[in-house]
């Protein structure tokens, strides 16, 4: 099931575009202005976006540019503006396609259907993200609040297994289990001492608070408050 954001001022096409999809067997989350597509997207994991480009809060076309420097996440713009020129400067500054105002929701979905196509061609999950921290799969690294954190390996792997599920609680077993691949040792203190060392380092980005312990039961994210 594909999960799509919609980001639409006009509640009608929004609302309308959304009750479409889902009869399509998408996911659909909606926001209505830029400033709350901007927050949705970056605590959500979605596999398309669709965006107007007359939002409040935030302009369409800054949303994309932030989208755009973390994440390969397919973008349509759907706009009234239908000057070639509107497109091409979309489509460069990171649109994946543009669709004018008023369309039809039949070639909506096909569009959306090539670019889900195209993303599952492509290398996935090279990119994890949570709050102010950006991690890069394939090169292992983590940013935090725009500051290089330096992990080692099993370190990172404890971030990405948090940063993948960030409302689960993780347990240590299961937290040592996943990372180490070994049975876990009753009172072993591997996981405090990693997570301690991890804390340690996040703390000059001012985000060392993000892995919140769970007394008694193991260690998850800390969601934004």
């Amino acid at each position: 099931m594909s999960h799509i954001l919609i980001i639409e001022d006009d509640t009608d096409i929004n609302n309308s575009t959304a009750g479409y999809l889902r009869r399509q067997g998408c996911l659909c989350t909606q926001a209505f202005s830029g400033t709350e597509g901007r927050l949705l997207w970056k605590e959500g994991a979605f596999d398309l976006i669709l965006m107007d480009l007359m939002l409040p809060g935030l302009p369409g076309g800054e949303l994309i540019g932030e989208i755009r420097r973390a994440s390969r996440v397919p973008v349509i713009v759907l706009s009234a503006r239908a000057e070639l020129s509107d497109k091409v400067e979309l489509l460069g500054s990171g649109a994946d396609d543009y669709l004018t105002k008023p369309y039809q929701l039949e070639e909506l979905w096909a569009r959306i259907q090539v670019q889900l196509r195209h993303a599952s061609a492509a290398p996935a999950g090279e990119i994890l993200r949570f709050r102010h921290w950006v991690l890069n799969l394939d090169e292992m690294t983590l940013t935090a609040a725009g500051q290089p954190v330096s992990l080692t390996a099993h370190e990172f792997k404890i971030v990405e297994l948090l940063t993948g599920r960030p409302k689960r609680v993780f347990t240590k077993q299961q937290i040592y289990e996943a990372v180490w691949g070994e049975k876990y040792a009753v009172e072993d203190k591997t996981i405090t001492v990693h997570i301690s060392n991890i804390r340690a380092k996040l703390r000059p980005s001012g985000t060392d608070g993000y892995i919140q312990t769970v007394w008694g039961i193991g260690f998850k994210l800390a969601e934004e408050t």
